[in-house]
């Protein structure tokens, strides 16, 4: 198994692929905050990416950021997602590669490809459900064979919807058989943004819709059993007494990667799946009638090529302002925070799920910083750090998995709950 082993060969436990990226540069500042959880209570480290003197300049600006010099003085490691010979070179040289090469779906499978080739395990930060299903399919069973653990959706999507649903079957005294969550957010008064990479991510994903389905035909899985009463859909909008504010359903990755890992739990370890349904709060009138105006024209434009590329082109019209080229403001990520609230029900100690209604509630919350450039990192870090230090707790062989799957009987929450995405039970 490729694991932490690996590393008395290996100069790097970890390389961030694509550190000077917007995304990147928040990696790079967490990787140096955590330096002595790495194993042996050390972390030897290096950045990667096309361009030496744009790593050279996020090295320089973490330095001063975190007051931390060293920085200055961390390895540069110049790999092009084109250049094959350049990721094997780099895949070589670490024991994790941290991918934050977007969009997935143009560069994410080359950087796959290297490290199973390469021996090197790869997480990244995908909200592309095509890009991550079109992986596993791909480059499961050789990773299986080689011992390398590719992780995706390391980020907000969906580490913590995936681990929140786990954290809740966990404290769930019984059976757990269904669970809704709602996201909501808040701002400061600077309000909130998001780089337009994300922007770009979410069009591919849309367009990707109908050869997403072909894709999962090929997977020919069965339906998964269904225990307890069956989860109700919920429409398009409506006002969520759980969240008191308008909700609609979440877009995201976060219900495709949860099914994905109840399928790993229902088939693998034989644990009884769980149904779940992903809601996110959008606020009051004047944000509804703001985003049924947005989605009518990202609905209407995405069809056809000329409308994707004016939606790439212009985020911040299509988007009333909420994505953009620069990204949050420093002030505006440090205002900001996510929550999410889980509520589960099913059946209490003793109870017969086949007979009658689930008779047992539970509410959880996962809490946390800004979603996509602070809790983001953290939870990629972490992620990487547990297999690290947790080899023994991953699934026993090597494939293409999500967090819930490999991370489920690690302590991946605690390390979370340490640096501020906490769960609880309320």
């Amino acid at each position: 198994m490729a694991s932490v082993e690996t590393s008395s060969s290996r100069p790097y436990h970890i390389i961030i692929f694509g550190a000077s990226g917007f995304t990147g540069q928040y990696v790079v500042e967490e990787v140096a905050r955590t330096v002595s959880e790495g194993p042996s209570g050390t972390l030897r480290w290096a950045v990667a990416g096309r361009s030496k003197a744009k790593l050279e300049k996020v090295l320089e600006q973490a330095a001063g950021a975190l007051s931390k010099p060293e920085l200055r003085t961390v390895d540069i490691i110049v790999s092009d997602v084109q250049e094959p010979d350049s990721l094997a070179a780099m895949c070589k040289q670490a024991v994790i590669v941290l991918n934050c090469v977007g969009p997935y779906r143009f560069y994410g499978e080359p950087v796959v490809k290297a490290c199973v080739e390469n021996g090197a395990h790869c997480l990244d930060i995908s909200g592309e459900p095509q890009f991550l299903e079109g992986m596993q399919l791909n480059y499961h069973s050789e990773a299986a064979k080689k011992g390398v653990y590719i992780v995706g959706s390391c980020g907000f999507d969906s580490i913590p919807a995936d681990m929140g649903v786990l954290y809740t079957r966990d404290q769930f005294r019984g059976r757990l058989t269904a669970v809704e969550s709602f996201l909501t957010a808040s701002a400061g008064p600077e309000g909130a943004s998001i780089h337009d990479g994300t922007w770009q991510s979410a069009i591919y994903g849309v367009a990707d819709g109908a050869s997403l389905r072909s894709l999962r035909r090929k997977f020919k899985y069965q339906p998964l059993p269904v225990v307890g009463a069956k989860i109700k859909r919920r429409s398009a909008l409506f006002y969520s007494n759980e969240v008191q504010q308008y909700a609609v359903p979440f877009m995201g990755t976060d219900p495709s990667v949860v099914k994905r890992t109840q399928r790993f739990l229902a088939e693998e370890q034989q644990e009884s799946p769980v149904q779940y349904g992903a809601y996110a709060g959008v606020g009051g009138v004047g944000n509804i009638i703001k985003m049924l105006v947005a989605g009518m024209m990202f609905m209407l434009l995405i069809k056809f090529n000329f409308g994707r590329n004016l939606l790439i082109k212009y985020p911040e019209f299509f988007s009333f302002g909420f994505f953009t080229k620069a990204g949050p403001t420093k002030s505006q990520m440090k205002d900001s925070s996510f929550q999410f609230a889980f509520y589960g029900e099913g059946y209490t100690e003793g109870k017969d799920p086949s007979q009658g209604k689930p008779d047992g509630k539970i509410r959880t919350l996962v809490q946390g910083p800004e979603a996509g450039y602070v809790a983001t990192p953290i939870a990629m870090v972490q992620a990487a750090l547990t297999i690290l230090n947790e080899p023994n707790a991953l699934p026993r062989t090597g494939g293409v998995y999500t967090p819930g799957a490999a991370f489920g009987k690690t302590t991946l929450i605690d390390r979370l709950h340490k640096h501020g995405i906490q769960f609880s039970v309320k």
